[in-house]
């Protein structure tokens, strides 16, 4: 299959996983998936090397012709990604802070009638948007542009929720 005319589902499969990007000039690239985007295919990758700054580099969807998994990412692989891309402000607040949080928002998509279902740490919406820590409307993500506007304002509008930051 040719990579842009992949899926958002397809290319999640490779989020987190360290691989080497082809491009239509034979070039390669290595590092780990962080995320893909949705509308023009391209990859963003997170190189982190011992004793250098981590890098990131866009390889744009239509120069991509393959792309191979070299290695499995784990959990701990994707806290360091986050931890170098995101800022610290989920790792500000403890873990019963953040399992207190997770909770509180997803009783309230219950009672606003929102499917909603706990996967770990993340919470999943239909399956079709994630919620990731610590579970502010800048924490969604979904490829449905509907969706997320809707979800978020939810999220926002829940009571005894912070400003955002």
């Amino acid at each position: 299959m040719q990579w842009s005319a992949g899926s958002p589902r397809y290319w999640h499969e490779f989020v987190n996983h360290e691989v080497c990007v082809t491009t239509a000039d034979q070039q390669r690239f290595e590092g780990r998936v962080f995320t893909v985007d949705p509308v023009s295919a391209s990859v963003v990758l997170l190189s982190v090397q011992e004793s250098e700054r981590p890098s990131v580099r866009v390889i744009l969807g239509h120069a991509v012709t393959d792309v191979q998994i070299l290695r499995r990412g784990t959990e701990e692989t994707e806290r360091q990604m986050k931890s170098v891309l995101l800022p610290d402000r989920a790792q500000s607040l403890s873990a019963e802070e953040l399992k207190s949080r997770r909770e509180s928002v997803r009783l309230w998509l219950e009672q606003n009638r929102v499917p909603v279902t706990e996967d770990g740490e993340v919470l999943r919406v239909a399956n079709a948007l994630t919620i990731s820590a610590p579970y502010r409307p800048a924490d969604c993500s979904s490829a449905n542009e509907i969706i997320l506007s809707r979800v978020q304002s939810l999220v926002e509008s829940r009571p005894g929720a912070e400003a955002p930051p």
